[in-house]
């Protein structure tokens, strides 16, 4: 997408909002990784794709600056909640007050560790997840989410076109692109599930358990 289409999509559709321009723009001046955070465009997907769904619980596996929880967040009723984890310690002094300075700080719970080992335990079916953590382990992330999400439930997965890089051989021996590419080829081939892959941004995939 050209800068100028960007410009206009961005134009077109529900604003940012004020809170969440100042935690993305905190979030690129702030941290390492800036781009990593969800940004307008996909903030207001996933705060759509909760309108239609109407989760009464979400999982999210990678709050990062917690940008996309946040989004998710806005969409839910009142009385639902987003559990979101970060297994990178570092990084909740940024994070934590901005989730519970944020007006959704309610529908919010954060946990710093695994959520791979983590959720499971807290014995909650999902109706919707969300993984956009260590992309080397975006399989196991995927296991564990289906079996804490409902049949009929779904699974939003972020970065699944990483940046070209799954189709770039130079990129064969990267960790991080090999565990996007073992994460796509098993979805692509799993029966338990469907699927689509958005050439949004940098791919988000959207997956049914049936």
């Amino acid at each position: 997408m050209t800068p100028e289409l960007e410009k206009y999509v961005l134009e077109h559709i529900d604003p940012e909002g004020d809170y969440l321009h100042r935690l993305y723009r905190a979030t690129n001046l702030h941290t390492v990784h800036g781009r990593m955070a969800s940004g307008h465009l996909q903030g207001r997907l996933l705060k759509m794709l909760v309108r239609m769904v109407r989760p009464k619980n979400i999982l999210e596996v990678g709050t990062f600056s917690g940008y996309s929880a946040i989004c998710m967040a806005e969409g839910l009723d009142d009385g639902c909640k987003v559990y979101t984890f970060e297994i990178n310690d570092e990084q909740e002094d940024f994070t934590r007050p901005w989730i519970e300075g944020s007006p959704v700080a309610d529908k919010i719970v954060f946990t710093i560790g695994d959520a791979i080992t983590e959720a499971p335990r807290l014995g909650i079916e999902f109706d919707m997840a969300f993984i956009d953590g260590d992309k080397r382990t975006y399989t196991e992330a995927y296991e564990m989410a289906l079996g804490v999400v409902r049949p009929g439930g779904f699974i939003l997965a972020d970065n699944t076109l990483w940046d070209g890089h799954v189709v770039d051989c130079a990129y064969d021996h990267d960790r991080q692109t090999r565990g996007i590419e073992e994460f796509n080829d098993l979805v692509a081939r799993d029966p338990r599930v469907e699927r689509v892959i958005l050439p949004m941004r940098d791919g988000l995939t959207i997956i049914r358990k049936l």
